[in-house]
């Protein structure tokens, strides 16, 4: 009888001034039914209390980047991992506690190279639901998967026999989306993408937090990666207008909220929230 070994699952977290962030996303991997085998936390250069907080979990192995930039972090992080899998969050990400699991077993399907699903917005009015537009966005994205391949960085794994063959190969430009231009690098290998709308995940909206102008730049980006791999359509100008105007519509929602309260009120809405500072500048 032929016993099939177990896929092991390394977990990357890079990290840049995260100290508000860290502990609860350590705290939902601590709570997982099937833990993974490793846990790496990867350090770029943060100057407040994240790695105190993250040596406190015993778990966790830490390793530090030096060269500022998340795709500097990751790529850290992939190149240190061991376990059969690589999988890949944020330090704002938190995971519902069947999420490693669930990996696991979407790769013991030998045809899954990698996998992403959708985010809901914790901090965000209606978390429980509001995951629904973000999937619907992506599901249109999912569509034109072989023209624009995409993977999320707060929530996707990826086998790291195809990490090994394609990280030579991926792009540190900082107007490229690291998380895009992965999937390009995987797709132009052969590797297929799999978007899983039940392989759910929490995340942070302070992106939400920037200016109009900045939220915008940002969205570009999406427009310059495909462009600079030659990928021509208008894909990811719907994508980027489509969450642009989804912040013009939330953006007054996520500001008068307040997630230590769970309320909104007339004085968060005129306080806000203090934009976070790009990890790559």
């Amino acid at each position: 009888m032929i016993t099939i070994k177990p896929l092991t699952l390394s977990l990357v977290i890079p990290v840049y001034n995260e100290e508000h962030h860290i502990g609860p996303c350590l705290d939902a991997i601590a709570a997982q039914t099937d833990k993974p085998d490793e846990v790496i936390v990867v350090d770029n250069n943060s100057s407040d209390k994240t790695l105190e907080i993250a040596k406190l979990y015993p778990f966790v192995s830490i390793l530090t980047e030096k060269k500022q930039g998340v795709v500097h972090a990751r790529n850290t992080g992939f190149n240190a991992a061991r376990g059969d899998v690589i999988a890949r969050i944020d330090a704002d990400t938190l995971l519902p506690p069947n999420w490693t699991g669930s990996i696991r077993k979407a790769f013991n399907n030998q045809k899954t190279d990698a996998v992403t699903g959708p985010v809901y917005y914790y901090d965000m009015p209606f978390s429980s639901v509001n995951y629904r537009l973000d999937h619907f966005f992506r599901s249109i994205m999912n569509i034109r998967m072989e023209q624009f391949p995409f993977l999320y960085g707060s929530n996707m794994a990826i086998r790291r026999s195809a990490w090994k063959l394609v990280a030579d190969k991926t792009c540190v430009a900082k107007k490229v989306h690291e998380d895009l231009d992965l999937a390009i690098h995987l797709q132009e290998a052969g590797y297929g993408i799999t978007y899983r709308p039940d392989m759910r995940g929490g995340v942070s909206a302070r992106r939400y937090d920037d200016t109009l102008n900045d939220f915008s730049l940002y969205m570009k980006m999406y427009v310059h990666t495909y462009k600079a791999h030659e990928r021509q359509g208008l894909m990811p100008f719907v994508a980027m207008t489509a969450y642009t105007t989804g912040y013009i519509a939330l953006q007054p929602l996520r500001r008068s909220y307040d997630p230590k309260t769970g309320k909104r009120s007339i004085k968060q809405l005129v306080r806000g929230h203090t934009p976070r500072k790009n990890p790559a500048a």
